[in-house]
Order: structure tokens, then sequence, then C-alpha cells
């Protein structure tokens, strides 16, 4: 079953996280042939409604909570786990908190740039992770 939101028990679970400090949130995205929503009209492909809409859309509300990219990657071959074609892209973006995230999550101006994601995804996979190593 496909997953683009997140419910309101994952958002609470963030908020409640006693985790302090930086955190890296861990994107897997898989594209959708064609993008809906608000780009359905423009006969775009979803990845295009996220590299062209989306991307440059966030990165302003971004940079504003003092998060930044750490990885951007094409998914190209599985080699563990189930056949090649589940994500399509990788990224890794580091937030300076939790409450980082979650004010640039909830701020109204995001949620309009949002809607781009949510016209470009199929399925995607939303992991917040915390430095293992010193």
């Amino acid at each position: 079953m496909p997953s683009i939101e997140p419910t309101p028990e994952q958002v609470q679970a963030l908020i409640s996280a006693e985790h302090e400090g930086p955190v890296v949130m861990i994107n897997l995205l898989r594209f959708k042939d064609h993008a809906d929503g608000v780009d359905a009209a423009d006969g775009i492909s979803g990845e295009e409604a996220y590299q062209q809409r989306y991307g440059p859309g966030v990165l302003p509300h971004l940079e504003r909570v003092g998060g930044r990219v750490l990885l951007a990657a094409r998914a190209e071959q599985s080699v563990i786990g189930p056949a090649d074609g589940e994500w399509d892209l990788v990224l890794a973006v580091e937030y300076p908190s939790r409450a980082a995230f979650v004010a640039m999550i909830t701020d109204p101006e995001y949620l309009a740039v949002h809607a781009h994601r949510s016209a470009a995804l199929a399925d995607s996979r939303l992991i917040a992770c915390s430095a293992a190593l010193p």
C-alpha cells in the first residue's frame, strides 16, 4: 500500500521523540508516470513535478529552518532486497532538530509547495535518523 503522507500518529511520535539535536531524514521516492493533483493539467511526469516544481519550491523553506540536502541520488540497482525499480530517488536531508522539520512541514506556505510532492509520488518512505557514529 503506497505511503505518501505521514499519519497524525507518526507526526506525534516524531514530535515526542526524546532525541535532541540534528536529524537526517532519509527519503525513498517512487514517481508516478503522470503527475496528478495540482500538476495533472500540465501533462508532466511525476519526476518532472518533483524535480521542477517541488524541489525548487521547497528549498527556501528548507533553508529557513536550517536544513540542507546531504545526498540526492538516483536509485539504479537493487543489490539486496526486492527487484529493481522499487525506488527512483534517494534523498538524505539534514535538519537541526525534529522541531525544525515539523515547523517546516506545518508552515502554510510550505503546504502549498507540498501539493507538487503529493502530485508527483506514487510511493515513498521517510525515515528519521540520528548519528550512530561519533
